[in-house]
C-alpha cells in the first residue's frame, strides 16, 4: 500500500458487529466525565507541589496557560502525566515547584478549580498514571436500543477491545499521518513538537492497520475452515491449527511480541499454549508495532511475515524514529451502566489503563463513526 497517495479512509474493523445503535452523545461536561487515576500516591513530603483540578471545556495545555497567566509560573515548570480531553469535565493532577504555592492561593476561574493538593519528592512526568476512569451519558435512548448497549457492553467486557489509537491522533481530515510520512520523506519543519507529533500519526496509523487485520483474522479463524485461511493468509496446516485451536475471540501468534499487561517487559510468544493460559488471565496482551529503532523485535514466522507487509513503509525509516511496543487487546474495569427509562438516558462507567480511548469503546458500541466528526 501506498499511504501517501491513498485517498480513502481508512475504517478499523469493530470486534462487535451488531447493527448501529441509535442514541445521541455530546461530549459536554455533564455527559463526559474523565478522573485520572494516579500511577502512585503522593508522598507528603518534597519541592513539588501536586495541585488535582477539575476544568470544564479547556485543554491541558488552555488551563496551564491560564494557571501560567495568573500566577506567573512559567509553562514550563508546570508537569502532568497526560494530556485530558477538551470537551466535557475532566479531573487531573499537576506539578510545580513548592515554592510557587502562595502565587495560587486565590486562583479563582469559571472553567477551572483546584480541588486538593498534595507535597511530592518529584515532577509529574507524562505517562505517570494508572489509566481514567470515564462516565458517559446517551440520551435519547429507546428501551430496545439501552438492550442492545448493556449486551455489547457485557460483551467487550467479557472478551477485552481493540486497543486502536483514537481520532484525536489523526485530526479533522484523518490524514496527519500523510504529513508524518512526508516529514520521513525528508520535508522539513520548525516547530519540533508538532513534527514529532505527526511522525507519532504515522506510526499510529500503521499500528492501527496492522490491529484491523489482526482483528479480522480473529473473525476469519471462527468462520472458514482450515484449508480456506491457509489459503487466504498463505499459512501452513499446523499455523491455521494453532489459530484454530484458540477459542478466545483474539488470537495470538506463535513468535509474536508479547508484554506482561498492563504494563511490562516485551517477550516472544514461543510457547504459545503456556501464554494462551496467561493471555486468558489476562496476565499478558498482544504487542503492535510503533516503528522505529527501540522497538522489540518479532521473531520468525507468519508474525514476522505479517509485521512487514503491513509496516514495510515504516521500517523503511526506521532509523528516524525511536519506536516501541504498545498493547493491541485491552480490558475495561469496574464497569457499571444505568438505564432510565423515562429520561431515556443511558449511562455508563469504566476504567481504561493510560494509553486507551473512550471515543473507540464508544464507536464499538455504537458503531457510528460519525462520532469522530
Amino acid at each position: 500500500m501506498n499511504l501517501k497517495d491513498e485517498n480513502t479512509i481508512f475504517k478499523p474493523l469493530r470486534v462487535l458487529r451488531h447493527s448501529k445503535i441509535n442514541a445521541y452523545f455530546s461530549k459536554n461536561s455533564e455527559d463526559f466525565v474523565v478522573r485520572e487515576k494516579p500511577l502512585y500516591e503522593f508522598s507528603g513530603e518534597g519541592e513539588h507541589l501536586i495541585l488535582h483540578i477539575c476544568k470544564k471545556d479547556l485543554s491541558t495545555h488552555e488551563a496551564l496557560r491560564i494557571l501560567s497567566e495568573f500566577s506567573g509560573i512559567k509553562m514550563r515548570d508546570f508537569g502532568y502525566a497526560g494530556l485530558k480531553d477538551k470537551q466535557g469535565c475532566t479531573f487531573q493532577h499537576l506539578s510545580l515547584p513548592k515554592k510557587f504555592e502562595k502565587n495560587l492561593l486565590n486562583f479563582s476561574h469559571p472553567k477551572i478549580k483546584i480541588t486538593q493538593s498534595f507535597i511530592h519528592n518529584n515532577k509529574l512526568r507524562i505517562g505517570h498514571l494508572k489509566g481514567n476512569s470515564f462516565f458517559i451519558r446517551l440520551k435519547k435512548v429507546l428501551p430496545n436500543d439501552a438492550l442492545k448497549l448493556e449486551q455489547a457492553l457485557e460483551n467487550l467486557n467479557k472478551i477485552g477491545f481493540a486497543n486502536y489509537f483514537g481520532y484525536q491522533r489523526f485530526g479533522k481530515f484523518k490524514d496527519n499521518y500523510k504529513e508524518g510520512l512526508a516529514i520521513l520523506q525528508g520535508k522539513k519543519m520548525k516547530n519540533v513538537k508538532m513534527k514529532d507529533f505527526l511522525i507519532s500519526a504515522f506510526q499510529s496509523e500503521l499500528f492501527n492497520r496492522y490491529l484491523s487485520k489482526r482483528v479480522e483474522i480473529s473473525h476469519f479463524v471462527k468462520e472458514f475452515s482450515l484449508s480456506e485461511l491457509g489459503e487466504i493468509y498463505k499459512i501452513s496446516k499446523e499455523e491455521a491449527k494453532n489459530l484454530k485451536a484458540q477459542k478466545q475471540f483474539f488470537k495470538l501468534l506463535h513468535n509474536e511480541v508479547l508484554g506482561h499487561y498492563p504494563f511490562g517487559k516485551c517477550f516472544l510468544c514461543e510457547d504459545l499454549k503456556k501464554e494462551l493460559e496467561r493471555f486468558k488471565a489476562r496476565d499478558l496482551s498482544a504487542m503492535g508495532l510503533l516503528v522505529g529503532l527501540r522497538a522489540f523485535e518479532c521473531g520468525e514466522g507468519f508474525a514476522k511475515k505479517l509485521e512487514q507487509e503491513f509496516f514495510r513503509e515504516g521500517l523503511e525509516f526506521k532509523n528516524q524514529m525511536q519506536g516501541s511496543r504498545r498493547f493491541m487487546w485491552g480490558y475495561l474495569k469496574d464497569l457499571k451502566y444505568h438505564y432510565d427509562a423515562q429520561k431515556a438516558h443511558f449511562s455508563f462507567e469504566f476504567f481504561l489503563e493510560k494509553g486507551s480511548y473512550a471515543t473507540v469503546i464508544l464507536n464499538e458500541l455504537l458503531q457510528d463513526e460519525d462520532l469522530e466528526n
